[in-house]
């Protein structure tokens, strides 16, 4: 199995977006109001995202979201 620095990790927009502002250390809460959508959703995102990247913690995401260029 690759390993997902080596496979192609493609983020949808608004994954991006949610992680940019995880990054500023906004909470879910906050980035839901700054991009209009609920709490809820925003946490969708960063699940997905994390999923993707295969970490466990926001802070893991955001990091090698960072390292892989793709924020």
């Amino acid at each position: 199995m690759a390993d997902v620095d080596e496979k192609e990790v493609v983020l949808s927009e608004r994954e991006r977006q949610c992680l940019r502002w995880v990054e500023k250390g906004k909470s879910s809460w906050s980035i839901g109001v700054i991009l209009n959508v609920s709490e809820n959703t925003v946490n969708f995102h960063i699940k997905n995202a994390m999923g993707k990247l295969e970490t466990s913690t926001r802070t893991q995401c955001v990091v090698k979201a960072r390292r892989l260029g793709l924020i």
